[in-house]
């Protein structure tokens, strides 16, 4: 089992950041944080680096679910989806699968959580 979802897109970096946040929204997602792996690298490291930005997504009523389920689960939230440059010039987006990444947890309300969050993450990606 991948422990990701992912997909080339014809739209250019900037745009797939806008678009990827756009079909989160339909599924009830925000955005909690945004790292900007490129820049950061720039100045900690003053290494060049190709566009790659991480997105904290977060779905309330599912992280609230799993919370309840799960109290430690905190330490895997929330979702990310990563949007990158690839050498070729290409776009690539990729949302991590939650139930793959929550198959160390043996917790079965967590497992059908996880279930209902990848699917949503997984339309996401498939909109695109």
């Amino acid at each position: 089992m991948s422990y990701y979802f992912n997909k080339k897109v014809s739209y250019s970096f900037d745009d797939a950041l806008v678009r990827v946040t756009e079909e989160l929204k339909k599924e009830g997602f925000g955005i909690l944080s945004e790292i900007d792996v490129q820049g950061a690298l720039k100045k900690k490291l003053d290494v060049d680096f190709k566009k790659y930005r991480i997105l904290g997504a977060c779905n309330p009523p599912f992280a609230y679910k799993a919370l309840q389920a799960e109290d430690k689960i905190g330490t895997m939230l929330p979702c990310n989806v990563l949007v990158e440059e690839n050498e070729d010039g290409s776009v690539e987006v990729s949302a991590i699968d939650p139930e793959a990444s929550m198959q160390a947890v043996r917790n079965q309300s967590l497992a059908e959580i996880a279930h209902q969050v990848s699917a949503k993450l997984k339309k996401v990606i498939d909109s695109l």
